[in-house]
Order: structure tokens, then C-alpha cells, then sequence
């Protein structure tokens, strides 16, 4: 069974930094692209960040470059984002994402984790 369980989310002030983690299990995690997904309040999904399978190659969403920091390790199937200069529209649901399979592919996500940026 694919499970993603994320950790790591709190109340921040403005400015303040944030790592997010996603322990995932069920499938063979080094042959998959990983990535992170976001939801406001009264938004629609955002795609933040992606790396893929083997970790060289990176990606990030215009409004967090620069200041989020993706990565992954393979040995223990684990994914972080690192947040910094964190702000309020920073605000959110975070979810670590996965798309697993072989012929077809099926989306997972996590429960998400709460990050929320507030004096």
C-alpha cells in the first residue's frame, strides 16, 4: 500500500524558515519523481516544487524560488522542503505527491501538513 505521511508544519512568523518531510512507503521510491503541492484557503491546488527519481534535477514554482529548497533521500525514502523567508501567502496545506505505477500511473498524497505565516 503507497502511503506518504508529511510532518513538519507549524506557525511561523514572517521571514522565519519551516522543513517539511514526507516519509514515504509501498512502492520502490527511488524510481519515482517526488513532489509538493500546496492549498490556501479558499484556493485551488498549487504546485510548489519537483525533483525527480534520482535527485539531480530539481524544480520550483515561480513564487517560491529561491527561498524553498527541495530534496530527497533515497536510503531512508524521504522527502524534505526546506522553507525560508517564509510568507503570509506561504499560508497553507502542504502535500507530498507522487504519481506510481507501471503501464498507468495513479496520484497519491499525503494527509498534508499545515504551514501557517503570522505575526
Amino acid at each position: 500500500e503507497v502511503q506518504l505521511v508529511e510532518s513538519g508544519g507549524g506557525l511561523v512568523q514572517p521571514g522565519g524558515s519551516l522543513r517539511l518531510s514526507c516519509a514515504a512507503s509501498g512502492f520502490t521510491f527511488g524510481s519515482y519523481d517526488m513532489s509538493w503541492v500546496r492549498q490556501a484557503p479558499g484556493k485551488g491546488p498549487e504546485w510548489v516544487s519537483g525533483i525527480n527519481s534520482g535527485g539531480g534535477d530539481t524544480y520550483y514554482a515561480e513564487s517560491v524560488k529561491g527561498r524553498f529548497t527541495i530534496s530527497r533521500d533515497i536510503a531512508k525514502n524521504m522527502v524534505y522542503l526546506q522553507m525560508n523567508s517564509l510568507k503570509p501567502e506561504d499560508t497553507a496545506v502542504y502535500y507530498c505527491h507522487a504519481d506510481v505505477g507501471l503501464v498507468a500511473t495513479i496520484p497519491y498524497w499525503g494527509q498534508g501538513t499545515q504551514v501557517t505565516v503570522s505575526s
